[in-house]
């Protein structure tokens, strides 16, 4: 018996407000960024640094109107910073406003206006887009190192203070970055895997529909002339079927369907004697465990098909146990290699932890699923 064995027991999952869906996929939402929400907080509990450029004003020898105006500029260069992080504005705007604020202290303050630099540091890191942040980050890195210059007034290890501060804001931008390709990695895992479902789902349903149809068809068109009566209960028949197997996909396509192993366990006897094949079952869905019930059904299903298809057999017994299931036909056996169809019925079996087994029978094909 060869065919493709594509059970799968997966059901779609309803789309959660704020869920990214691509093609019918599903994934969760990517995290807000939190500088969105709470920037305005960060920068405004930082603010509190600022108090030694205001005391390098009260400390300066400038008039008092200039001192006046120095404060000015800080509060002003304050007020920038907390709105600079506000999604609704534009960073570049305020990053330059903040600029020319803290420039217009440097005359009353003089090189004491390096202590601005953090902000616009974090400020760049946190809302600049890429790549403009490096660069940006890197200029306000680089002026710290004028305390290396023997400047008067200014401490030579004040880059010790400062950088641990600029790469605290570095930091935060990369993790930010970081999150946001490991979302957009598993959101084309959903893609990827949403795919191989409806595939999956698609092929078992039109597979199995199809070939059940085929074989009502050909029963159907032998009895039009013997048993007319008989042949058009066929044909009632096959529109029934084809109705269903419609609803299904699309069922399928909406990620609503599942396995149902009682109905399958219904309707696999029905199928095969329309080929001619006599059924045996042995147990029942209670025998079964009611986690892998959905993944038992495909497998029956799929099992069931390959049998009409190719097992030109006479016979067929399906067990049913806690372990799982066993579809046995005396048909003529197994020939060719494992298609894509096996090995993906073998992956979702060793996904839950379970075993598939296509062997020889005498004579026939013997498909058995173990499970835990």
């Amino acid at each position: 018996m060869d065919g493709d064995l594509l059970p799968d027991g997966s059901v779609g999952r309803t789309p959660q407000p704020g869920a990214h869906v691509t093609a019918g996929v599903t994934a969760d939402p990517l995290p807000p960024n939190p500088w969105e929400k709470w920037g305005w907080a960060f920068a405004a509990i930082w603010l509190v640094f600022l108090a030694y450029p205001v005391i390098a004003v009260a400390e300066s020898d400038a008039p008092v109107l200039a001192k006046v105006a120095s404060l000015l500029c800080i509060a002003g260069f304050a007020v920038a910073n907390v709105m600079a992080y506000s999604p609704r504005n534009n960073t570049w705007v305020f990053l330059g406003l903040m600029v020319a604020l803290g420039l217009a202290t440097v005359p009353v303050i003089g090189v004491s206006a390096v202590s601005y630099t953090p902000y616009l540091a974090i400020l760049s890191a946190l809302e600049l887009p890429s790549p403009a942040w490096k660069w940006s980050v890197a200029a306000w890195a680089v002026l710290p190192l004028l305390s290396l210059l023997g400047i008067e007034g200014f401490p030579s290890y004040i880059f010790l203070m400062l950088w641990p501060i600029m790469l605290g804001g570095v930091m935060l931008r990369i993790f930010g970055e970081r999150e946001e390709v490991a979302h957009e990695a598993q959101r084309q895992f959903a893609l990827v895997t949403e795919r191989e479902r409806v595939a999956r789902d698609v092929h078992d349903v039109l597979g199995h529909s199809l070939t059940a149809l085929s074989v009502k068809a050909e029963l159907a068109a032998r009895l039009v002339d013997v048993d007319p009566v008989r042949a058009k209960a066929e044909l009632e028949s096959i529109q029934a079927t084809a109705r269903q197997a419609l609803a299904e996909v699309r069922a399928t396509v909406g990620g609503l369907r599942a396995g149902n192993l009682e109905a399958e366990l219904a309707a696999a006897p029905l199928v095969l004697a329309d080929a001619g094949i006599a059924t045996t079952v042995t147990g029942d869905v209670a025998d079964t465990d009611p986690r892998h019930r959905a993944l038992l059904a495909w497998v029956l299903r799929e099992s069931v098909t390959n049998v009409v298809r190719h097992a030109r057999a006479d016979s067929v017994v399906i067990e049913l146990s806690p372990r799982g299931i066993c579809v046995t036909d005396d048909g003529a056996g197994c020939s060719g290699g494992e298609g894509n169809g096996l090995r993906g019925m073998r992956e979702r079996v060793s996904g839950v932890g379970g075993t598939l087994a296509i062997s020889p029978a005498d004579p026939g094909t013997r498909v058995e699923v173990a499970l835990p």
